[in-house]
């Protein structure tokens, strides 16, 4: 009996050494990130900044879109225009994009491209090959008739 009662002991007393020890862990891991928080508090208040001159301000988003847009080959959209104009770039592969009148363009990877407000323009993929487009506008989209083939096979120009 007096054996079992010494096991029993040592068992509790590894358990609360156990418990103990785990509690130190929790609250030294909580401490530090504590520490981590006020440094970056720190740094955006004036401390360390990835800014010269002064720390830009966060403005408003919210009505902001941004859109990742896979067009198949030989796909376009109709003729389109937007409230306050459209930032495009092509991601992956060729895309074709025109402005009313203005002559067809070839778009490349990381080749931006922006349509001002109100001006009527299309957009999409290569006749033979797919396009993965990033589209960032703002506002509203007035949505006009498809661009027909003639348009959308003319050989597109070179941009400069």
């Amino acid at each position: 009996m007096q054996g079992g009662r010494t096991v029993s002991r040592e068992r509790k007393g590894l358990s609360r050494v156990k418990v103990m020890t785990s509690l130190v862990a929790a609250g030294v891991l909580v401490w530090m990130v504590g520490q981590h928080d006020q440094v970056n508090a720190a740094a955006q208040r004036g401390g360390q900044s990835n800014f010269v001159g002064g720390n830009p301000a966060s403005v408003d988003a919210a009505a902001l879109r941004t859109l990742r847009l896979r067009f198949p080959a030989g796909s376009r959209a109709n003729w389109h225009s937007h409230s306050w104009g459209q930032l495009l770039m092509v991601e992956e592969g060729r895309g074709r994009a025109q402005v009313r009148g203005g002559p067809v363009l070839e778009m490349l990877p990381g080749q931006p491209w922006f349509t001002p407000a109100g001006v009527e323009h299309w957009h999409g993929a290569a006749p033979a090959q797919d396009a993965l487009q990033l589209t960032i506008y703002e506002g509203t989209v007035k949505w006009l008739e498809p661009v027909g083939d003639k348009e959308y096979l003319a050989a597109p120009a070179s941009r400069r």
